[in-house]
């Protein structure tokens, strides 16, 4: 029977935990990934997250992934990336501070339950499903499989980082709490090139965006973007040197990554990297490593060896938006954090995540702390929308008559 006509209720559904994403058939978890889904959930991604020691039970994330099937079938039918925390480092999404009012209380928050991308703050589908398969009672059955997990188990909690509206909605119907949170995002409005984008910026933005493009002539640094099989074994190594060099100038710097993951990728996900990388003369001063897909590119893992005036706005922030504008990409993620890119012509855009506790008491709490965050982060959202550093768009001809 073809997949497409294969339309089992979820009661004929089996969900099993597999301990590593190496035990599912690429092929399998790929065939659930869309075209629309995110890179990051691509098994290469994930495996070589795992593979690599970066996300295992040595650095606080032991893979318990959930698989559906129909019984006596194995070909797997939905899934989700699903981790076993020790603490809470590496997921962008908070939740410090209900680990210590749950200390406090006598409760133990960890080991908890984490369904995301390790250390990727990249709003995407969570829960994979099959084409003309049911999502909604897929994804249902999934959230009360991991109710039922931290039921089984006594564990005092389970998180969906950066998750889509729909599984929000269907989480929420399954005992879920939603956390709203905020990141800037640049959409393309349709603009033919660089200086196009530059006319939507006010004034004072443009001449500002201007003057500091400027800097990168006068120090004699040239950027480079490299895509796909371009990019060479020693580019990526290099990625790595370049990741550290941020890393270790932070006190709270954390080497979530290895070299060895860098490196990995070096294979068939290399179709979906493009990494940014600034020159002096012939020595490499700075860069990014990006992911692309569906027409989003995702910046991260910004790093240089040599300070310069300017530098990490051109190479973080113009370098990706004009990369953008050139592929006509619809959007540009340069990732959490950091208002001064709101400055820059990025909007703010509301993210959401899904949290279930099961000590009632912490809950209340937590669900009342929600509430307060809600009303100050749906402020800041309309606040910064309304501030905008894009001038509106002219009317079309339409509009005007």
């Amino acid at each position: 029977m073809s997949r497409d006509n294969h339309k089992p209720s979820t009661t004929a559904i089996e969900i099993s935990i597999v301990d590593g994403i190496a035990k599912v058939p690429r092929e399998e978890w790929n065939a659930l990934v869309s075209e629309d889904d995110s890179a990051f959930l691509d098994w290469d991604w994930l495996a070589s997250m795992e593979e690599t020691k970066c996300a295992a039970r040595t650095t606080g994330w032991l893979p318990h992934h959930m698989v559906a099937r129909v019984p006596g079938e194995s070909r797997i039918i939905a899934a989700c990336p699903v981790y076993l925390k020790t603490h809470s480092m590496g997921e962008f999404v908070f939740d410090h501070g209900w680990a210590e009012a749950a200390e406090r209380a006598g409760i133990r928050y960890y080991p908890k339950l984490l369904v995301g991308i390790p250390f990727t703050p990249h709003t995407g589908r969570r829960f994979i499903t099959g084409p003309g398969l049911p999502r909604e009672e897929m994804v249902a059955a999934l959230g009360r499989a991991l109710v039922k997990l931290c039921a089984d188990n006594k564990l005092s909690s389970a998180h969906v980082n950066f998750c889509e509206p729909d599984e929000a909605e269907i989480l929420a119907h399954v005992g879920f709490m939603e956390r709203l949170g905020y990141q800037y995002h640049w959409h393309n409005a349709g603009f033919s090139s660089f200086e196009d984008y530059l006319a939507r910026l006010k004034h004072k933005r443009r001449v500002a965006v201007k003057h500091e493009q400027a800097a990168l002539a006068e120090q004699h640094i040239r950027i480079e973007k490299v895509s796909g099989d371009a990019i060479t074994p020693a580019m990526l190594s290099r990625a790595y040197d370049l990741y550290l060099s941020t890393i270790d100038k932070l006190y709270w710097g954390r080497r979530y990554l290895t070299r060895e993951f860098f490196e990995r990728l070096g294979g068939d996900f290399k179709r979906y990297i493009t990494l940014i990388l600034a020159y002096r003369g012939s020595k490499l001063v700075a860069g990014t490593f990006n992911v692309e897909k569906a027409g989003v590119i995702a910046g991260r893992y910004w790093g240089c060896f040599e300070e310069h005036r300017f530098l990490h706005f051109n190479v973080c922030y113009y370098a990706g938006i004009e990369h953008a504008i050139g592929r006509g990409l619809s959007r540009f993620e340069p990732g959490a954090g950091g208002e001064y890119k709101w400055l820059r012509g990025f909007d703010p855009a509301l993210t959401s995540s899904m949290h279930y506790v099961t000590h009632q008491g912490l809950a209340r709490a937590i669900g009342d702390f929600l509430k307060r965050e809600r009303v100050e982060i749906e402020h800041w959202f309309r606040e910064g929308t309304d501030r905008s550093q894009l001038k509106p768009p002219p009317p079309n001809d339409a509009e005007a008559r």
